[in-house]
């Protein structure tokens, strides 16, 4: 595809918008200028290629299609059918499973199809054999009673937030937290290294129907074999969620017992983040759970949004290129250099380094909050976002580190050199930003105060920067 005929594609696009709702049409060209011109470090964050984003914007959108391929509840599915049909196929070709559903919306949607497959395969129930007789009219009040009971009353280990893990692995505000007794476990308090042998310890005394791996800032690699010998020991199912780390996998820089998908019964993943996709969801699965994760609609899902099943298909396509694996390897090496840059600037990072595409700083080597720290570099144009470390005593919403990731840049061209720059400019904020007050005088978390002229020095320097490695070049809006 031509940059003429992308520009030209785009440019009317946003004339037609414009004739409706010109606001929409402003902050949508906006939105490509932010992000042109900032360091984005998001590491749930990347950039789909225009034939991703084109995808998105089709007739797809006007179509219900609930049910599966050849199972609608609508009459006039049979594009939806293709549509679908090529998104499996590719999934299952690119990360080698044996089953794949692409209709979940999001991550989360796809942890809870996951959670109540498991729930539906695994627990042994009369209650739960006559929920999926065909006649649900059937049950009393009583049976649904009891099904509630048993079903809510199973038992998820999964990994603890601060350690890295993800807030639907059973962190207690959210769905997964209320609809499983759950405990989780964490990391060496030492090495901040996940520790199997205290893992296995916490699988046999608490022995979990579920046992959740996979994380969200953790920066190093797991070993998906040693955890699914863990789940087998104690009988639990074993759901990898590789929603941060799935581009890795599709790229081949996780292999072995790296990739969760040959070890797990099931694996959920997000569509975007180092996978490059479209905003959304999917599970992968082995064969014995195929017909309940296939009831993914009605049981959580409604209707599945076709023109994003339709923009995963292409970035399935893509991702199952030799160049995405290439992509991929330069992700894992950018952040090693990132880590590096960090670690001979005298900055604390969370397990000492990465092996992955994850960056967590331990900002209070510098006298900050995460959230202090965040602002702070928001104010000089890197965007990044505040996490938890292992035990940290600000908690979750201040927190005490910021978690950096490479995909989003790794996209734009940034290679060791880059990112070893990007260290130093992030230490340049750190170094000179203090905390703030209260109006009262009490030191604040979140209030801080950065050095004259040090935000517009590093958001000069990262312009420079930026404009070697121009965010869709040749794409030039009229």
């Amino acid at each position: 595809m031509t940059d003429s005929l992308i520009s030209s594609a785009y440019s009317q696009a946003l004339e037609v918008i414009a004739s409706v709702e010109p606001r929409i049409a402003e902050a949508t060209r906006q939105e490509l200028a932010d992000q042109r011109g900032s360091l984005k470090l998001i590491a749930s964050e990347n950039y789909a290629s225009p034939a991703v984003l084109m995808t998105m914007g089709t007739w797809f959108s006007d179509k219900y299609a609930e049910g599966t391929v050849g199972h609608r509840f609508y009459a006039g599915c049979q594009n939806v059918d293709t549509v679908e049909a090529l998104a499996a196929e590719h999934a299952r070709e690119l990360f080698g499973a044996q089953y794949a559903y692409v209709q979940p919306h999001s991550g989360i949607d796809a942890n809870l199809v996951a959670f109540w497959s498991i729930l539906a395969n695994r627990v042994e129930s009369p209650y739960l054999q006559k929920m999926q007789a065909k006649n649900v009219n059937e049950l009393t009040e009583a049976d649904w009673e009891t099904l509630r009971h048993e079903l809510g009353n199973q038992r998820l280990l999964g990994m603890s937030l601060d350690a890295g893990g993800h807030l639907t692995h059973g962190f207690r505000p959210n769905i997964s937290g209320k609809m499983f007794h759950q405990q989780q476990y964490g990391t060496d308090p030492e090495t901040q290294l996940l520790d199997y042998d205290a893992v296995a310890a916490k699988a046999r005394e608490f022995k979990p129907l579920v046992m959740v791996a996979g994380y969200s800032a953790y920066p190093r690699r797991v070993n998906f074999a040693k955890m699914r010998e863990i789940a087998d020991e104690v009988g639990a199912t074993l759901m990898v969620d590789m929603a941060h780390f799935a581009g890795l996998v599709a790229g081949k820089v996780f292999t072995g017992d790296e990739d969760p998908v040959p070890h797990a019964h099931i694996v959920t993943t997000t569509t975007h983040k180092s996978l490059r996709g479209p905003r959304g969801g999917m599970v992968l699965a082995q064969e014995e759970f195929a017909a309940d994760v296939d009831r993914g609609c009605p049981m959580v899902l409604g209707g599945p949004l076709s023109h994003v099943m339709a923009a995963k298909a292409v970035a399935f396509a893509e991702a199952r290129q030799p160049s995405f694996q290439a992509y991929a390897q330069k992700v894992a090496d950018n952040a090693k250099s990132l880590a590096e840059g960090f670690l001979t600037r005298g900055a604390t990072l969370v397990t000492g380094g990465t092996d992955n595409h994850i960056v967590l700083l331990d900002v209070s080597s510098f006298g900050l909050t995460g959230r202090q720290a965040e602002s702070a570099l928001l104010d000089a144009g890197v965007v990044t976002n505040r996490n938890s470390v292992p035990a940290d005593p600000n908690g979750a919403w201040y927190t005490s580190g910021v978690r950096l990731g490479t995909p989003a840049l790794t996209t734009r061209g940034f290679g060791h050199d880059e990112f070893d720059t990007v260290a130093e400019l992030i230490v340049d904020v750190l170094i000179n930003t203090t905390p703030g007050t209260t109006k009262a005088g009490d030191p604040s978390k979140a209030s801080y105060v950065v050095g004259d002229g040090v935000a517009d020095r590093v958001t000069k320097q990262s312009a420079e920067m930026l404009d070697k490695h121009p965010l869709y070049p040749g794409l030039v809006l009229s």
